[in-house]
């Protein structure tokens, strides 16, 4: 089947999405797939694994311990999974923050809305590159993928510039920049991240067989809302958000389908409509000085 037509589409149109034209029957774990959960709360996971067990009656699906907040676990995590596996067909960097409280930083002193969105995901990925490009020579063409998790908040939340440098430094004077910054523009900036990150890793690696797409999920009632306000948090469950069971569909789509295997570099909104993300995230001088300061911060590590 023939891929739906890439269009731009309105604020209206990515809250408010169709029915799906694309329904995940079963899970990955369902397909016979081998499945890792990366996590930072083991119990928190090894109870989802459990659920998951219990009703798809697959055993092969193993906890990953992982803290994207802390860049030594993160490598610790990588490390790990490279030593037990040889190939990995798709990684879905899917684990965030919203709305962290400004003083909450990561274990490096990172903001820890960039770092836990955008820099222990992209350090993950890059260190999961040997496996990942070792995997492609000997797949088919596209399936290969690292599908990352934004949101329209890179378009809508984030500064004018797209990205303020000067607040992801681990100073004082770059921490009264993110409270000045405030909530809404650290988070659009760490999704913008994401865009730019995917793009990025389309262009240096796509000749490699690696399919990089970045997708917004759709507004979906998790636990990423935590840190929202009361008030804000029922708006957004009243007006808003969705039930989780479709938070999958365009990551599953973007990560296994076939239409999807010519996708590198592209952006999905919910659900799995491919479209454009905002002009700075279309940006390859800002994605190629995202990925520089990247490999500055975890060159130590």
């Amino acid at each position: 089947m023939a891929p739906p037509p890439k269009k731009a589409l309105s604020t209206f149109g990515r809250l408010y999405p169709p029915k799906p034209h694309w329904t995940p029957e079963q899970i990955l774990l369902s397909k016979n797939a081998k499945v890792y959960m990366g996590a930072r709360s083991e119990a928190k996971a090894k109870a989802a694994i459990d659920e998951i067990k219990s009703k798809t009656g697959k055993t092969d699906i193993h906890f990953l311990q992982i803290d994207l907040a802390d860049l030594a676990s993160v490598r610790k995590a990588a490390e790990e999974y490279q030593s037990k596996e040889q190939k990995l067909h798709v990684l879905f960097n899917n684990g965030g923050t919203m709305f962290s409280p400004v003083d909450q930083r990561t274990k490096q002193g990172y903001d820890g809305e960039f770092g836990v969105n955008l820099l222990g995901p992209w350090f993950f990925t890059t260190l999961l590159l040997p496996v990942l490009t070792a995997t492609a020579k000997g797949a088919p063409k596209g399936t290969v993928r690292v599908i990352h998790n934004s949101s329209d908040a890179e378009e809508s939340w984030s500064p004018p510039e797209g990205i303020n440098w000067a607040s992801l430094e681990r100073t004082p004077e770059a921490h009264k920049l993110q409270e000045k910054l405030g909530d809404m523009k650290r988070y659009g900036q760490s999704k913008l991240g994401n865009v730019l990150f995917s793009n990025e890793l389309a262009r240096r690696y796509g000749k490699d067989g690696i399919n990089s797409i970045c997708v917004h999920p759709g507004a979906i009632k998790t636990d990423l809302q935590r840190h929202t306000g009361f008030f804000f948090k029922k708006f957004l469950e009243c007006f808003i958000l969705y039930d989780i069971d479709y938070g999958v569909i365009t990551q599953l789509y973007a990560g296994t389908s076939e239409e999807a295997a010519d996708f590198n570099g592209e952006y999905l909104a919910a659900w799995a409509r491919r479209t454009y993300p905002s002009k700075n995230a279309q940006d390859p001088k800002l994605a190629a000085k995202l990925w520089s300061w990247c490999e500055e911060q975890t060159k130590e590590f």
